[in-house]
């Protein structure tokens, strides 16, 4: 792909929404199938609705599996680390303040939840910003944080339905 097409979003981005309802201008699927194991964690194959997306998905070798493949606390890792960069950019495009070299890396943990017994994800956020002063950062990090859809959903958690189809 030729790299002159690649922009970052527009500033519009940013602008307050003021409807009734959710409003979505983009929505894709993603469909996993169980694999050779037929366990969609262990040995699934997920793929979206566009083709852009094709993965083998593999249980981690510290979850017993035989590692060699994705797994979906990387793809989520990946997702919340690309959505808060984003925000992060489009925040900092309103201040004088160079971000070429920032950098979010998402760490996140499948455990156990001593709440209920079951599973649970952890999610630790490092960002670095390069040159950037301490204060200025912690600034933007928080105006982030209420832009970014991901921090917002594991903050607020998020709107789901679940439904059996034929």
């Amino acid at each position: 792909m030729d790299n002159e097409r690649l922009r970052p979003p527009p500033l519009t981005l940013l602008d307050k929404y003021r409807g009734q309802g959710f409003s979505a201008p983009y929505t894709t699927t993603v469909t996993v199938s169980g694999g050779e194991a037929a366990h969609g964690h262990a040995s699934g194959i997920a793929r979206s609705d566009d083709g852009n997306l094709i993965l083998d998905l593999r249980l981690p070798a510290a979850l017993g599996g035989p590692g060699g493949g994705t797994n979906p606390e990387q793809l989520f890792a990946a997702g919340y680390a690309a959505c808060f960069h984003g925000a992060l950019r489009l925040v900092a495009k309103r201040s004088p303040v160079d971000m070429t070299n920032a950098m979010v890396a998402v760490e996140v943990s499948f455990g156990r939840d001593p709440i209920d017994g079951g599973y649970a994800l952890f999610a630790e956020l490092h960002i670095r910003m390069p040159g950037v002063e301490r204060h200025v950062a912690e600034a933007l990090v928080r105006d982030t944080e209420r832009l970014c859809p991901y921090a917002k959903m594991a903050r607020e958690g998020m709107h789901s339905l679940v439904s059996v189809v034929d």
